[in-house]
């Protein structure tokens, strides 16, 4: 059985604690009756390691709080209390959850309705909630208020693992514990300029400014992607950004190449997808293996009434059943394609369709990313003369050849970002991802349980 725990406001207007946890037969409960308790020696025999001892959930007036993140915090604690003899570090990380707003995150994500009245509660209640206000404002900081593990499957980037209990164990003994909590913060140039855009909309907004709401949802979206991104890039990298449809390849970080994409359409299941992978080689004249979903849906009802239809396209039919479309200029791979292993099987190529390139909404493939000016990229990829790329195309068979050294690529969904030249750019939201997200960013996390049933 797994065991419960909430705390709320009584009927009475006090605030209360009520527990109850099964551990074989081991009972912690809150009532008039003993119980017996059994507490693991990793949690001491404090009051706090019994609570968290208690395992599934906790509960503050209504609002859930991580157990995970505060078992981590108080461990480094010995489970001991650390806000009673630390007010002013207390008040110091207060201020600047409430502050949250200036990097486009709702306070109220943070508990900032309960911080402003926490002399109402128990002290074991503010202790924990305290605590647990500031790890989560850490971590949406460091990982996003969206980490991850809350995203859609095609909306993979994260900035990697980070203890947010060691950097808030770090915090509380530090001259300036809001300046160690903040710093898990990008510092990236669209970071930046949208939090200085942000501010500069803010004031200057008007009451039922309709436009001007709209345009700061999109800055607070986009803030949120910069923190699913590693808080260092790679110097070296090539950079997709999918609203935009442009490639981007920097060295020394610095923007050394640009051209135009193709991505994937509006339509759920062929959008580009967030995500890092890295480059580490280039086919010359690459067959293409077509996709089973592509094969069932657009090839073979054309097949049933066009017999000649692969030969004119060049396909054939493998043993399998599988489709594969032959090499040459005609193929839908074009004469490069730039191997990036990863889990969407997404990757960049060229297309013999340069035409398509001068739309102005260029959402229009399966998912994979098609190249403007693939020749060029793979030269310098390659660290090669690009007469060397053209003559590895004009053999005409496929080769395959690995890069003197391998470079990562983010395909990205950014609906507002800093361009090459520093200035603030804004695309629509192709893909409808922005209003997820926002809504997220303004959500609290209320507890959705039975043991905040307990409470009226």
């Amino acid at each position: 059985m797994r065991g419960r725990l909430a705390f709320g406001p009584i009927a009475g207007g006090t605030i209360a604690l009520a527990a109850a946890c099964v551990f074989g037969t081991a009972v912690l409960a809150a009532g008039p009756e003993p119980g017996s308790v059994f507490v693991p020696a990793r949690y001491g025999s404090t009051e706090l390691g019994q609570l968290l001892n208690s395992e599934p959930e906790l509960v503050v007036a209504g609002e859930r709080l991580n157990v995970g993140l505060l078992r981590r915090f108080y461990a480094l604690h010995g489970f001991e209390p650390v806000w009673t003899t630390r007010q002013a570090q207390a008040n110091l990380l207060t201020n600047a959850v409430l502050r949250a707003g200036d990097h486009g995150l709702a306070p109220g994500l943070f508990h900032a309705n309960l911080l402003q009245q926490t002399a109402r509660l128990q002290p074991l209640e503010r202790e924990l909630l305290l605590s647990d206000a500031f790890l989560s404002y850490a971590d949406a900081l460091a990982r996003g208020a969206m980490p991850v593990e809350r995203r859609s499957d095609d909306e993979a980037l994260t900035p990697g693992p980070i203890d947010v209990a060691a950097v808030l164990d770090a915090a509380i003994d530090s001259p300036d514990p809001a300046a160690v909590i903040e710093a898990q913060a990008p510092t990236t140039p669209t970071y930046r300029a949208l939090r200085r855009v942000l501010e500069s909309y803010r004031s200057g907004i008007r009451v039922g400014d309709r436009a001007t709401t709209i345009r700061l949802r999109e800055i607070e979206v986009n803030l949120e992607r910069q923190r699913w991104l590693p808080r260092r890039l790679p110097p070296d990298r090539v950079w997709v950004n999918v609203a935009d449809a442009r490639l981007i390849l920097y060295r020394a970080d610095r923007p050394v190449f640009s051209t135009r994409v193709i991505v994937g359409e509006d339509y759920k299941r062929n959008q580009s997808p967030e995500f890092r992978a890295t480059i580490d080689g280039i086919q010359f004249n690459p067959p293409w293996n077509v996709p089973d979903y592509i094969a069932a849906e657009e090839i073979l009802p054309k097949i049933s009434y066009d017999p000649n239809y692969l030969r004119r396209h060049n396909m054939v039919m493998e043993p399998n059943g599988e489709l594969q479309q032959l090499p040459g200029p005609a193929s839908g791979l074009g004469t490069i394609k730039f191997d990036m292993p990863n889990r969407f099987d997404v990757y960049l190529h060229d297309t013999p369709s340069k035409n398509l390139f001068s739309r102005s909404d260029r959402h229009i493939s399966h998912g994979c990313i098609r190249v403007q000016d693939p020749r060029e990229l793979a030269a310098l990829l390659m660290q090669q003369p690009i007469d060397m790329i053209n003559q590895a195309i004009a053999m005409g068979s496929t080769t395959q050849s690995t890069l003197p050294v391998p470079v990562p690529v983010f395909v990205v969904y950014q609906t507002a970002f800093v361009d090459i030249d520093g200035t603030l750019q804004f695309r629509p939201d192709a893909y409808h991802r922005d209003a997820e997200i926002w809504r997220r960013l303004q959500t609290p996390l209320m507890a959705r349980s039975r043991s905040a049933e307990l409470w009226p």
